[in-house]
């Protein structure tokens, strides 16, 4: 199938096998179903979702990149807390450095749960680990599914202000999670034949364009081979100036909406909150490093 440079394309999308709301199979039926070129399935911490695609059968004429989303702890110089998102993809799902570092992740964010779900009780908020279980179904349990709950149970009104009052970062329902290495995540996506990438910069805690180029300076050194310039939260001018710093760096440029499903439910695969557009170019140019 021919792609005109304007095709859509979405390389940020998460599934049950971490805290999206739809499968893997279920995500490359709405990708064909909403036109897309092609598609990176990037859980955190988890290369299930993509192995689970492959499995089941990529429909033809849609373009596909495995992927992962890795919690990185930042580096010393960084100003802000909490993890830096090192995207990967193009790996190799049966890299075994890979799958041990992330199986590691992921029974860190298995016992997580239960210390969120304790500090909540400490609060007064009737919760249990059973309830986030059924709540996340085929899912991986995690806050965005205690979220949930809390909207259900009346306890807040949204799943963004069950984050701002309870479960966001310095919030008495939080529980800080296990990262690994900034340089360690970039080393094993790389040494697994794939290509890093500094996700949604739009989110890190950083005030100047100096800061940001700072910080990918550093990374690069490490290993970065790209920066996700199109993001569903990223302004024109944002978009803009991103696109300008992968060029200056020759950074390969990535997009995508952060796609979670019903847990976000303002953020659609393809085109984020309504504006955003990925060009299929993007995922040729990954194709082809």
């Amino acid at each position: 199938m021919e792609y005109k440079p304007d095709t859509p394309i979405d390389l940020h999308i998460h599934s049950t096998a971490s805290d999206g709301t739809f499968t893997p199979t279920e995500i490359l039926a709405m990708a064909v179903r909403a036109g897309l070129g092609a598609i990176a399935i990037t859980d955190h911490d988890s290369i299930a979702g993509s192995r689970e695609a492959l499995l089941e059968g990529v429909p033809p004429g849609l373009g596909f990149l495995t992927g992962v989303e890795i919690s990185a702890e930042p580096p010393p110089s960084y100003p802000g807390s909490g993890s830096i998102h090192i995207l990967g993809y193009a790996i190799r799902l049966d890299d075994p450095e890979l799958n041990r570092a992330l199986e590691k992740l992921q029974e860190a964010r298995k016992n997580r749960n239960p210390e969120i779900i304790r500090n909540l009780k400490r609060l007064g908020i009737p919760i249990s680990l059973e309830e986030v279980v059924r709540e996340a179904g085929e899912g991986q349990p995690g806050r965005p599914h205690i979220a949930a709950l809390l909207v259900k149970k009346g306890v807040v009104g949204s799943i963004d202000e069950a984050f701002d009052r309870y479960l966001g970062n310095g919030k008495p329902g939080y529980v800080d999670k296990s990262r690994i290495e900034c340089s360690r995540a970039i080393e094993l996506i790389n040494t697994a034949g794939g290509i890093p990438v500094l996700a949604h910069p739009c989110l890190l805690e950083l005030e100047t364009e100096a800061q940001i180029e700072e910080l990918l300076q550093e990374l690069i050194v490490m290993g970065l081979k790209g920066l996700e310039v199109f993001f569903t939260d990223h302004t024109a001018e944002q978009t803009r100036r991103f696109a300008e710093l992968a060029a200056r760096h020759q950074l390969l440029m990535t997009g995508g909406t952060d796609f979670h499903g019903a847990t976000l439910p303002d953020v659609r695969m393809g085109v984020g909150k309504g504006s955003l557009h990925v060009p299929y170019a993007i995922y040729e140019r990954l194709i082809e490093r």
